[in-house]
């Protein structure tokens, strides 16, 4: 039924009703005397679909029903090492972390991938701790953390209860021991002082117990990505900062390095969900002008690599870079994992949408 709140569809109603009384008709039985195109004449035009529904494989991208929110490793590397010790084998892994030397971005990485299998299945982690391995002891207290995060979930404060709470906390004051025997086995190396960032987050450090592993952190590695991305967390109004500091953390973090620049669309997307405008921002845009370029270049196989891509997409496309945009998914393919996209809780939606946004708004027609 037409709605007659609106004035083209009203008067296209009117006509539709005058040209079946001069037939001597009702409007039902005059309807089914005209043809499609007939029947069209008596539609607004605005109530026309404006374009045919875009098919996205145009572009070169995957079918949406190929997308998927499953994690993945895209460093092959990483992915063998974490699928041997799901499978009960840890030497892989130790054989990787030992490789991997003082490539600390990669390392924190791998350490944060091995992690999460650890706090699914320690047993490989016992054994290779039995070993006297450094490196045990680094993943230990990764995995302690991600357990942590595990039994807390990623539900917002409120929805948390009282004995996930209690478990959270409990699992927490064992991986801040953890964290420091860690840094006992390995004093040189950033990794456990970017998983003492998260402890710190999670055992609510205040401001200046924060900055103060903070301060152990860059000692080591001042330009550490993974360390940023914690400590930009920290500053956000949902946890212990607020927006003007987050925006100031990117901002200052950018200024370092190129590959710190994404951090400024984390900083967006965090901003815009808490209902303040800052995709279309300078910020935003001086960050894209940055990230883009980065991840055509020497960030193309950095392992924030995927996650920069993913929010450059988003960004990219609310800022009507849609071609731009289009490249990035078409980097990104199927997988649809970035925080960025799982928010409102349908990551696959959230992607699939804003892909097909991107494609709308190309310059290219293919």
């Amino acid at each position: 039924m037409l709605s007659l709140f609106n004035s083209k569809r009203r008067k296209a109603a009117v006509a539709l009703v005058k040209a079946a009384r001069a037939r001597g008709m009702t409007v039902e039985e005059y309807a089914k005397t005209l043809s499609r195109d007939e029947l069209a004449q008596f539609v607004p035009q605005d109530d026309k679909p404006k374009s045919e529904l875009l098919d996205v494989t145009r572009w070169g991208l995957p079918a949406g029903q190929e997308v998927s929110a499953a994690p993945f490793i895209a460093d092959a590397r990483v992915a063998d090492a974490v699928t041997a010790y799901r499978a009960g084998d840890w030497r892989p892994a130790a054989a990787l972390l030992t490789d991997l030397g003082t490539d600390w971005d990669r390392r924190a990485f791998a350490v944060q991938q091995l992690g999460d299998a650890a706090a699914d299945d320690d047993a490989p982690l016992k054994e290779w701790l039995a070993s006297g391995s450094a490196d045990a002891a680094v993943v230990n207290a990764q995995g302690l953390v991600a357990l942590a995060w595990q039994i807390r979930t990623r539900a917002t404060p409120e929805h948390v209860s009282e004995e996930q709470w209690a478990g959270f906390f409990r699992v927490l004051e064992d991986a801040e021991a953890a964290t420091r025997a860690a840094v006992d086995a390995v004093p040189e190396d950033p990794t456990p002082w970017c998983t003492m960032l998260m402890v710190a987050r999670g055992r609510q450090y205040d401001n200046d117990g924060f900055r103060a592993v903070w301060a152990e952190l860059v000692a080591r590695d001042p330009l550490h990505r993974a360390a940023h991305e914690q400590a930009l967390q920290y500053w956000c109004a949902k946890w212990f900062g607020s927006h003007e500091q987050m925006f100031a953390f990117a901002d200052e973090a950018a200024a370092k390095a190129p590959k710190l620049a994404g951090l400024a669309l984390v900083a967006a997307h965090e901003a815009e969900d808490k209902g303040v405008e800052a995709w279309q921002s300078e910020r935003t845009q001086r960050a894209l002008d940055v990230v883009v370029p980065w991840l055509a270049g020497e960030g193309r196989d950095h392992p924030a690599n995927l996650r920069d891509r993913a929010y450059a997409a988003k960004a990219l496309v609310v800022n009507g870079r849609c071609d731009e945009a289009v490249e990035q998914f078409k980097v990104l393919g199927t997988h649809a994992d970035a925080l960025v996209w799982a928010y409102g809780g349908k990551p696959v939606h959230e992607f699939v949408k804003t892909r097909y946004l991107a494609c709308h708004g190309s310059t290219t027609r293919p």
